[in-house]
């Protein structure tokens, strides 16, 4: 029976680890990607979008972005977009593209990175303990009610902190790869 309430959180734990992952993608390296900016949000024509669904976006060098709106008419909201964003880049426009080179990182961004990195670490372990605690709360309940046996409640307890210590560990190792990118460049 407890192993059913655990089962029911994995989804959830992997989506809150899937997030994670897109968030780690938008924290800046030495390294272009354009997940720095798909997401920036464009005023276009008096509707919000996000730039990947107005251009096309490479990487063709390790530290160069080229961006190619759909239409030339998107150029001018995309580079102000951009400048309002705060990923600290200065796009430029070039005939119908724009280009942003990312210029090496400083060790005080660096250090403002990894602050933005243990953060978002941090809040997704939060939301995992969350979901530790309400599988807790459900077989407590159970429990109680006696539809889970007294030493199952034991076996489950520490069936489920397997998994969330599983999660916490994948959580770490991502934290630890992209400290390794800010850190080297």
């Amino acid at each position: 029976m407890y192993k059913e309430i655990i089962e029911k959180i994995k989804p959830e734990l992997d989506k809150t680890l899937e997030f994670f992952l897109k968030e780690l993608a938008k924290i800046r390296t030495g390294q272009a990607s354009p997940a720095l900016v798909e997401d920036v949000i464009v005023d276009a024509f008096s509707e919000k979008m996000a730039l990947k669904q107005l251009a096309a976006i490479t990487c063709p060098q390790r530290r160069h972005i080229v961006i190619q709106p759909w239409d030339t008419s998107y150029l001018e909201p995309i580079e102000k977009a951009l400048q309002k964003s705060h990923i600290g880049i200065s796009p430029v426009v070039d005939k119908d593209i724009i280009r942003i080179n990312l210029p090496p990182l400083t060790q005080e961004f660096r250090q403002t990175l990894l602050k933005v990195l243990a953060e978002k670490a941090e809040g997704t372990k939060k939301t995992i303990r969350h979901w530790r605690e309400e599988a807790w709360n459900e077989i407590q309940d159970k429990t109680r009610k006696g539809e889970i046996r007294e030493d199952d409640k034991f076996k489950g307890k520490d069936e489920l902190q397997k998994v969330i210590d599983e999660y916490a560990k994948n959580i770490d190792e991502l934290v630890e790869r992209k400290t390794n990118e800010i850190q080297i460049d």
